[in-house]
């Protein structure tokens, strides 16, 4: 594996983030600390109130954390103003929801224009159909959501978050609506936008199946970050792999397991030790 680039795109350091629930404080991230260069591709992974919807929230900027430090392309979130914060939002980062978070009675191509229009462009129709077109929906331009399928809605709502051309699109569970068909799909959107345009893609997934799609996982629990492994062979999106797994599971022939239990997903753990040197939450980067 060649090395990193020097410059991380996203560097959090000993970030906590607490919430005051009446006059109980919950503590959703204790002390984490994450590099991550341009063009990865990862998942963060963990179970549900281990910390990863607020993980994901702080990376986007939609929150701020308690305390500790995130760098966002070389600049401190934490001393952006609101405006600085929004045009950070609308120009770096693409945000791709489970609920697809689409207008109902708005056309495709109007859905992928928002956030054009929340910037100002003037090109607004033209890029909005090369984005479509990107995503395969050239045919869908002036369909409303209830006239596409799940998977197609979702395209549209990935065309929204590259209509900006930015360089990090988080993804909170892309295909936790979708059939085993259209996970498949919407995979492979993702892994040929990684491979061929070098955006970096995160996901916040409780899937294995797609964790095994990307090429780093970082694992999350209690508000602390456990794991952080390298993926050596990513599996490839195939509609036959999707299909086959969840036959399996449906026959009971095979269960979700761990990440890496397919033979295409090994994956390499930091050990327990390591993870264990840097303060609470702080995983070394592996080569």
């Amino acid at each position: 594996m060649s090395a990193q680039p020097s410059q991380p795109v996203i560097d959090i350091h000993d970030v906590a983030k607490i919430y005051q629930m009446g006059d109980v404080q919950v503590h959703a991230l204790r002390g984490v600390s994450l590099r991550v260069f341009p063009g990865e591709l990862m998942a963060i992974m963990g179970p549900s109130g281990s910390g990863k919807s607020t993980l994901m929230n702080i990376l986007g900027a939609l929150d701020v954390p308690t305390s500790g430090e995130y760098r966002l392309d070389g600049q401190e979130v934490g001393r952006m103003n609101d405006d600085q914060l929004a045009e950070a939002r609308n120009k770096k980062i693409g945000f791709v929801f489970q609920s697809f978070n689409l207008l109902p009675r708005t056309s495709a191509v109007a859905n992928v224009e928002l956030p054009l229009v929340y910037g100002g462009i003037s090109n607004r129709r033209q890029r909005a159909i090369a984005a479509l077109e990107q995503v395969g929906l050239g045919d869908r331009l002036y369909h409303n959501p209830n006239e596409l399928s799940g998977g197609q809605q979702q395209r549209v709502a990935i065309a929204r978050a590259l209509v900006n051309t930015p360089s990090i699109i988080l993804a909170d569970e892309p295909t936790g609506n979708l059939d085993s068909k259209s996970g498949a799909e919407i995979m492979r959107i993702f892994q040929q936008l990684n491979e061929e345009n070098g955006i970096t893609i995160i996901f916040v997934t409780h899937e294995p199946d797609i964790a095994e799609h990307t090429r780093r996982i970082i694992r999350l629990q209690d508000g602390y970050i456990i794991s952080d492994s390298r993926v050596k062979n990513p599996r490839r999106a195939t509609e036959q792999a999707y299909t086959r797994r969840a036959r399996d599971l449906t026959d009971g022939n095979g269960d979700r397991g761990t990440v890496g239990d397919a033979p295409a997903g090994e994956t390499q753990t930091v050990p327990a030790s390591e993870t264990q040197t840097a303060p609470a939450g702080e995983v070394e980067e592996t080569a």
